[in-house]
């Protein structure tokens, strides 16, 4: 079913991006030819690509109207949405921000447009499906997808349209993006929880769309998935203490798998220092193997290993932040 006409609206398209060559072409030109009848400036704010982006999305601009590109010495994604807002975004009714590392369906911006002005939402955000391609990809999509990575989170699992306070991010009415001074561009992960915290104290609404989503492809290397869920936990930890706010149950739970994998260190006191951790390593792997069951995926007990690199790092990333504990040298990691 085709989607009503809606009256001519500007919107901001932002790609925060870093080394995304095998991604951004095809991504640009989805964009590009689904703008339908309103005003899209796409914004590519590149944070120092070295593997060709720069010189695909320079290409692409004498083919594609309306699209520029940005430096963003600061690499990180919270710093390149709030440059391309504060220079790009006057005059504009709507950011909508897209991951470079994803992909989405062709009425993605369209179906957003429609429902903010359907609901008349300060945020419209999605439901988040992970895809893979090889072997540790897959079993870590496998992981994402299922409550053992996710914990339950409503904008990884997908639910039907309701009001929320927290999902994944892909439109913001610029007043309102503006209104609570944007990303805090201290945090390298985490946000765009932070950032809708502060929507919501400051009485702004978000609405959990279901008539669209996005696909995410996850990192293809155990150290690499590591390294993002170690950012992650570190953002939660940060967001907690910037808002002197409490964890949530699905939160709080792995904050204990690092505890328990230092634990281990014990057993040469005693046996007994193994059993949380053997509790924990049996009921992922028990997990996996159900969902892979249940599935028909003989990838089920790699998904657990998966789930179970995801929590550990999770875990030390917020206890590391937690006790103030940094890279020598570096403030945060960067990413884009």
């Amino acid at each position: 079913m085709s989607l009503p006409i809606l009256p001519e609206m500007r919107a901001l398209v932002v790609i925060p991006c870093l080394n995304e060559a095998r991604h951004i072409e095809p991504l640009l030109r989805k964009l590009a030819k689904n703008r339908g009848n309103h005003d899209m400036l796409i914004v590519v704010a590149d944070g120092g690509s070295t593997d060709g982006t720069r010189a695909i999305v320079s290409r692409l601009t004498a083919e594609i109207t309306d699209l520029v590109m940005l430096d963003n010495p600061q690499r990180i994604q919270s710093a390149a949405t709030n440059l391309a807002v504060k220079l790009l975004g006057e005059g504009r009714d709507y950011l909508i921000r897209v991951d470079a590392h994803g992909d989405y369906p062709d009425d993605y911006c369209q179906v957003l447009l429609q429902e903010a002005v359907d609901t008349g939402a300060d945020s419209i955000v999605v439901g988040m499906k992970t895809v893979g391609f090889d072997l540790f990809q897959k079993a870590t999509a496998m992981a994402q997808n299922s409550k053992l990575g996710n914990g339950g989170s409503k904008h990884r699992e997908g639910a039907d349209g309701h009001w929320i306070d927290h999902g994944h991010h892909a439109l913001m009415r610029i007043e309102a993006f503006r209104a609570v001074k944007g990303y805090d561009e201290s945090f390298s992960h985490n946000e765009d929880a932070e950032l809708d915290y502060r929507l919501g104290q400051a009485g702004f609404r978000i609405w959990m769309t279901a008539k669209t989503f996005m696909t995410y492809y996850p990192r293809t290397k155990p150290y690499a998935l590591f390294r993002q869920y170690l950012g992650y936990g570190r953002g939660r930890a940060r967001n907690l203490l910037k808002h002197h706010a409490l964890p949530k149950l699905r939160q709080a739970l792995p904050l204990m798998v690092m505890p328990v994998i230092l634990g281990v260190l014990l057993a040469v006191i005693h046996w007994a220092a193994l059993v949380p951790f053997a509790l924990w390593a049996i009921a992922c792997l028990g997990y996996g193997v159900w969902i892979g069951l249940s599935q028909r995926n003989p990838l089920g007990p790699l998904a657990a290993v998966s789930a179970m690199i995801m929590h550990a790092a999770w875990s030390a990333g917020f206890w590391l932040e937690l006790f103030g504990i940094r890279k020598r040298g570096s403030v945060h990691e960067k990413r884009s």
